[in-house]
Parts: C-alpha cells; sequence; structure tokens
C-alpha cells in the first residue's frame, strides 16, 4: 500500500501528527510519500513563527527536492498565494507521479483539499483528512452569540464550511484529535458528523516512558546537577512556545510564589518566545532553547510534574507518557489527557496553579498520578496501537472499492 501525507510545511525533529503518523505507517511496511511546500512552519502565524529561530525545524526545502527521513519519503513543491491563502504548485502532478493508494491529508480547509479532490478525480485514490483546531485556539468557536446573520459565521461559510462540505463529498473520513476537534470540524470545516471519528494525537512511547534503567536514573541524577536542581527540588516542566496563546509565564510567576513561600519549587522552560525575559526574571526557573523531539525525554524523567498552562499541547502527552502527573487548566476539553494522571486549575489563575503545585509535592500522589498516566499512554495513545488500526482502516476501504469494481 502506498500513502501520500499532506501538509504544508515538513517540521523535522518534532513529534507532530503528520510526521509521526508517516514514521509509524512506513515502519509497518507502508510506502509513505510526505508531500509538503517550501513553507515553513506556523508559516500562518507570525507570533510563532518568530519563536523557532535556528532550530532545525525551521529549515525548509527547496521545490523539487526529495529526501529519504525515518523511513519514508518527503517530496517539496512550491506555493503560491491566491486570494491570500497557500496553493500549491502542481500538487496534482506530484500525486500522479507517486500513484498513492491513499491520500492522508491534515489540511481541512484552504485550496489544498480542493486540488486534492481534483486529482482524486483523475487518480481514483481514497481520501483522509484530519482536524486538529481545538476550540481554544478557534476563537468563533468560543463565541455565545454568534448568529447566523453575523459577519464573521458568514465570512467562516464562504472560506471554510461551504468547501469543507464539497470536499467532504469525496472523503472517507476526517480523523479528529479531540472531541471538541470534532465539533469544530463538523459546526466550521463542514464535515458531516457521520464521517468524523474521534482518534487522539499519538505518542512516541519507545522513546517516552518512565524510568527503567540504573542508567536512566544515572542520567536524571546528572541532568538535574546541570541544571542546578537539589534532590529535594520539585521540578515543574514546560515544552513549547513562550507566547501568549502558551501563556508558560503564569508557571514562572507560580513557582517564584512557591519559593517566596519557603518552598523547593524550580521551573523547566524548554522553548522559545516573547516571554523569555519574562520567565528570566522569575525566581527559580531555568531556560534551555528548543531541541529535536526524540531528545527531550530524559527532561521530562528530570522533573516531577508538567504543566501546560493554556492551550493543550502534545508535549502533555509526552510528559505524562514519562511518568509525569500534569497540570492543566480548567477549560480543557479534551479531559481524556488527563483522565486518572491530571488535574486542573483555574486558567491563568496564579494563586491557583501555586496551590496545585503544592498538592502536588506529596510523591505518592504523584507517583499514583504517574503510573497511571504512563500505563494510559501506552494504552490509549501509542502511535503504535494508532498506526496499526489506521492501516486496517485503509485497508478496509482499499477492499471494499476492490470488491465493488
Amino acid at each position: 500500500m502506498r500513502v501520500a501525507v499532506i501538509f504544508y510545511s515538513f517540521a523535522r525533529d518534532m513529534g507532530y501528527a503528520n510526521t509521526m503518523l508517516a514514521r509509524y505507517l512506513a515502519r509497518f511496511g507502508v510506502d509513505v510519500h510526505y508531500i509538503a511546500t517550501d513553507l515553513p512552519v506556523y508559516h500562518q502565524n507570525p507570533d510563532a513563527r518568530s519563536v523557532y529561530g535556528q532550530f532545525s525545524a525551521n529549515r525548509t526545502m527547496s521545490p523539487g527536492e526529495s529526501e529519504s527521513y525515518d523511513g519514508y519519503t518527503v517530496h517539496c513543491v512550491g506555493h503560491r498565494y491566491l486570494l491570500g491563502v497557500p496553493l500549491f504548485t502542481n500538487l496534482v502532478g506530484k500525486l500522479r507521479e507517486i500513484k498513492p493508494d491513499v491520500v492522508q491529508q491534515f489540511i481541512l480547509a484552504g485550496w489544498a483539499p480542493l486540488q486534492t479532490v481534483a486529482a482524486k478525480l483523475t487518480l481514483g485514490f481514497s481520501l483522509f483528512s484530519a482536524a486538529h483546531t481545538t476550540v481554544s485556539a478557534f476563537p468563533l468557536a468560543r463565541r455565545a452569540d454568534l448568529k447566523p446573520w453575523d459577519r464573521a459565521w458568514l465570512a467562516n461559510m464562504a472560506v471554510r464550511a461551504i468547501p469543507g462540505r464539497v470536499v467532504s463529498v469525496f472523503m472517507e473520513r476526517c480523523y479528529a484529535a479531540t472531541r471538541d476537534c470534532a465539533e469544530v470540524a463538523v459546526r466550521f470545516y463542514g464535515m458531516p458528523s457521520q464521517k468524523v471519528a474521534v482518534v487522539p494525537l499519538g505518542v512516541d512511547t519507545e522513546n517516552f516512558y518512565p524510568m527503567r534503567t540504573a542508567a536512566e536514573q544515572e542520567r536524571r541524577r546528572q541532568l538535574r546537577g546541570q541544571l542546578g536542581f537539589s534532590d529535594e527540588d520539585i521540578v515543574c516542566i514546560y515544552t513549547g512556545q513562550f507566547t501568549e496563546a502558551k501563556n508558560p509565564l503564569v508557571l514562572g510567576r507560580a513557582v517564584a510564589r512557591l519559593r517566596a513561600a519557603g518552598l523547593p519549587v524550580r521551573g523547566l522552560f524548554i522553548g522559545a518566545g516573547p516571554q523569555s525575559e519574562q520567565l528570566a526574571a522569575c525566581e527559580g526557573c531555568v531556560q534551555l532553547p528548543f531541541m529535536p523531539h526524540r531528545e527531550l525525554p530524559p527532561y521530562y524523567r528530570a522533573a516531577e510534574i508538567g504543566v501546560w498552562p493554556t492551550q493543550e499541547s502534545m508535549s502533555m502527552l509526552d510528559a505524562a507518557a514519562c511518568g509525569l502527573p500534569i497540570i492543566v487548566n480548567d477549560t480543557l476539553l479534551a479531559t481524556e489527557r488527563i483522565d486518572g494522571n491530571g488535574i486542573p486549575y483555574r486558567l491563568n489563575d496564579v494563586a491557583d496553579l501555586a496551590e496545585k503545585i503544592s498538592v502536588l509535592r506529596d510523591p505518592a500522589y504523584r507517583q499514583q498520578l504517574g503510573s497511571t498516566g504512563a500505563r494510559r499512554m501506552v494504552e490509549l495513545f501509542s502511535w503504535d496501537a494508532i498506526a496499526r488500526r489506521r492501516i486496517a482502516e485503509y485497508e478496509a476501504v482499499l477492499g471494499s472499492r476492490r470488491r465493488a469494481a
């Protein structure tokens, strides 16, 4: 079986769903071809773009270039903007060259889905899509006063809902990462509810797992020493963008508050962004730059608690897989991510976050939550299991089409 994965950018060294699914499909013998443009990661978001700097995920390929990566082939095509939206150049030609049996697209709106449908009509592959936009990241979904005649609603109908419904006619299934992603896909992107399936984002459980060996325990001891943490310190880790939307500064200020009260709490922040200077001013906080996804497990194992103060992140699943209890805000709709392995705090409330961290100073409670999380990540969120199920679903659709033919 040959599968083409389509997304605007190729983020090497990141644990994003598109690259991780490609890796695990390839691991199980699927011939995977990843098609991206020469656009960088977060090309549509200037705030997020600014934080990556020289990180390897920021490196783009040139149109016409191909490379082998993680067991699959990456192809770069060019792009141009039409009405302010990126258009893949020669996407149909690239798909004609690859001749996929299945196309898994990670773009739900814009020109790319329409281009892919045009290719499907001539090439006959089976088309699948994905929905990863949460309510917290989609302002229109949070508006209680939205009316059918509202300009924002009418604009959404024109650019997302109507084109999305057209594309859905030719699509087998849309995989939503969470229940609220499914809600956004149905309400705002024109996806029929019967074609939307909730499938969680996965975890690379081969790399992200609790300490198992004496060598890993020694690595934890050495790493904490290098970072200036003592054996008594309760280390809270955050990984990702240091932006207002992610707002890790809430954690930095909670750590400073607890230290002012005489408690041995520290903060470890891995990433970059506009809040870097403010975080540097928070007592007890250490910052490290972005690093490849595979290098993060020792840092999670060197910490006691994982904290993501505002928007959801795939990193919270990685931390849970490493045996950390996690703290998230109380507006999180994907509560399956903290079922038995995490606790909520009041969104952007520094005092409440400090209180929740203080509760997790109890090592027995941390162990209870952490072990539950590590087990659940293997059972429910492993990319290994997700890829196996995805292959079975692809093959079922292809088999049905062959029988019909």
